[in-house]
């Protein structure tokens, strides 16, 4: 199916939604289920937690599609609901904290070539980056995944926060200020 196909498939659901037929949202949203889960996850650190800012994230779409206006694409304006309720959700969890014991002691495994110390070092490298990334603002933070993690453009990310393209270079370019000195603090 072509690209030109989908899109054209993607605006009849949303359409059809904005009319309030339960089914066509359904349809997009397993369309994009997956996508906005591993956005959640990316954001929040957590796959419980993500799994509950995806429901969030859905059902808030559902409640405002009729406001839909169409200025950027329906993959964008939902990843845009998913990044404010992972803020929301990871504050309100972070308020809540516990900590997972077999998380904090787990050993790491050897990587492909069977080599401990090898997979030891990717996974120190994994954990500080990760913790770099969980201290920087949301807004940083955001930006620095929807860039370098999922390839947006400048002009993407600047739609989706309602912010300038220029703005979203900035702050990409203070993120990883921040993270490198955060992680040459750790080395």
């Amino acid at each position: 199916m072509s690209g030109r196909r989908v899109e054209a498939d993607i605006g009849e659901l949303v359409e059809r939604s904005r009319q309030g037929d339960r089914a066509a949202f359904g349809e997009l949203a397993r369309i994009h289920q997956h996508e906005v889960y591993t956005l959640a996850v990316r954001l929040v650190g957590d796959r419980t937690l993500a799994a509950d800012v995806t429901q969030e994230a859905l059902v808030r779409a559902w409640r405002a599609i009729g406001r839909f206006r169409g200025d950027s694409s329906f993959s964008t304006w939902i990843y845009r609901i998913t990044a404010n309720v992972a803020w929301t959700l990871k504050g309100r969890a972070a308020r809540q904290a516990t900590y997972d014991l077999d998380q904090m002691i787990r050993q790491p495994h050897a990587d492909a070539s069977g080599n401990p110390e090898v997979a030891g070092e990717r996974a120190e490298l994994r954990a500080n980056l990760k913790g770099a990334l969980s201290r920087l603002p949301h807004h940083q933070r955001a930006i620095v995944i929807l860039k370098d993690v999922y390839g947006w453009s400048h002009r993407e990310i600047a739609d989706s926060m309602s912010i300038s393209v220029t703005a979203s270079k900035v702050r990409l370019h203070r993120a990883h200020l921040r993270l490198r000195d955060m992680l040459r603090e750790v080395v």
